[in-house]
């Protein structure tokens, strides 16, 4: 049996004790040899696969966002197109507005001139009218008042001047025809 002083005082080595350092010695130089080289390939390994993720991860983010930006991009752009097509839109209502108005003035103004043709074409009529059952009527009351009948044609005459005096406002009578 083998005594040990140190700091802590004491210790009794024997066989086992021995036997034991031994084994570890070996087992650590076993896996100095064998293991801690596997393990560290492994652990390196991993540290390069999670350094490659990472690297992934940051490329698939500055991917997204650049997706993102051209998202925006083409959204402002299609809000754009959209907004330039309602412009259009209501720049083209307006000017179709705006034509079925004239039209409509326009045919408001044909109906009137069409209504004040037939106003005054009606007017002539009536006037052409009256003025022949005036002429029948003076005829009538001319053979009347002179008990015979006048030449006929002499008579209108005659009749188609004092009208036309009477409708030009000049009432008076002309001599000599």
């Amino acid at each position: 049996m083998i005594l040990l002083a140190g700091v802590a005082g004491v210790i009794d080595i024997n066989g086992t004790v021995i036997v034991e350092l031994i084994t570890f010695l070996i087992m650590m130089a076993v896996l100095a040899r064998y293991v801690y080289p596997v393990v560290v390939r492994l652990a390196e390994a991993r540290q390069r696969q999670v350094a490659d993720q990472l690297r992934e991860a940051e490329k698939a983010r500055v991917a997204a966002e650049t997706a993102l930006k051209e998202a925006e991009a083409k959204l402002n752009e299609a809000r754009r197109t959209a907004q330039t097509v309602v412009d259009a839109a209501a720049k083209s209502a307006e000017q179709v507005r705006q034509e079925l108005k004239q039209k409509a003035e326009d045919e408001a103004r044909r109906i009137r001139e069409s209504t004040l043709k037939e106003i005054d074409a009606e007017r002539l009529k009536a006037i052409q009218s009256v003025r022949g059952e005036v002429a029948g009527l003076v005829v009538a009351a001319t053979e009347k008042v002179i008990g015979e009948t006048l030449d006929l044609t002499k008579h209108k005459q005659l009749i188609d001047r004092a009208i036309k005096e009477v409708a030009s406002g000049d009432g008076s009578r002309r001599s000599g025809s």
